[in-house]
């Protein structure tokens, strides 16, 4: 399956990615302390002992102070790392010079964990997973930048029977009516922004 190629998910995360790359430094590094504040409320956090997360790139909502609050809990932070086939690997979080700088092709730059590589069920031992994106709707149906490594891991994590909180980091413009969607498509349980968290499902 190829992912990304339809094309009002194309033109949505065109748009979207040109609002994001307007954004200054000061805007992303004050959404970075009040997503950290927002989403540590949550209680699938408070509670969780694994967390899959991610480390934040370019005008990405910043995720490292929120990375290195969960760390300093004594909560086991797994980042990933990006394999050749876009499937991803997991590694743990150790603060933030656990980190290395990894170039891919030509794409952009990503920081990745430094240490031991878990393996892709890594994932599956997740009490919550946050996922990077671009949009939520009102159903929380996420639109992810088209690569398709997440929809790897939502259908690993299916299959694994796992049922970890499934939460968006985004900007408060990025919560929006409506995504375009495709059948392999999963709502998450909730999106955090600076301003708030809005939930769209329950888990048992």
């Amino acid at each position: 399956m190829r992912h990304g190629m339809d094309p009002a998910k194309r033109m949505l995360r065109r748009d979207l990615l040109t609002v994001r790359n307007g954004l200054t430094a000061d805007d992303v590094r004050k959404s970075t302390h009040a997503l950290a504040g927002r989403a540590l409320a949550l209680p699938e956090l408070a509670d969780a002992r694994t967390v899959a997360a991610y480390v934040s790139v370019g005008n990405e909502p910043g995720t490292l102070a929120l990375l290195d609050a969960l760390h300093a809990r004594g909560v086991r932070v797994l980042l990933p790392v990006l394999l050749e086939d876009n499937d991803l690997d997991w590694g743990a979080y150790e603060g933030e010079g656990s980190l290395v700088r990894v170039q891919h092709g030509g794409r952009m730059a990503l920081l990745e964990p430094s240490g031991e590589r878990l393996g892709p069920a890594a994932v599956e031992r997740a009490d919550a997973v946050l996922l990077p994106g671009l949009a939520v709707d009102a159903r929380g149906m996420r639109l992810g930048r088209g690569g398709g490594s997440y929809d790897r891991v939502l259908a690993r994590l299916e299959r694994a029977g796992a049922d970890p909180a499934l939460v968006v980091l985004l900007y408060d413009t990025e919560v929006v009516d409506r995504v375009p969607e495709e059948p392999h498509d999963r709502p998450v349980h909730a999106v955090v922004t600076p301003s708030g968290v809005r939930r769209f499902r329950s888990r048992p």
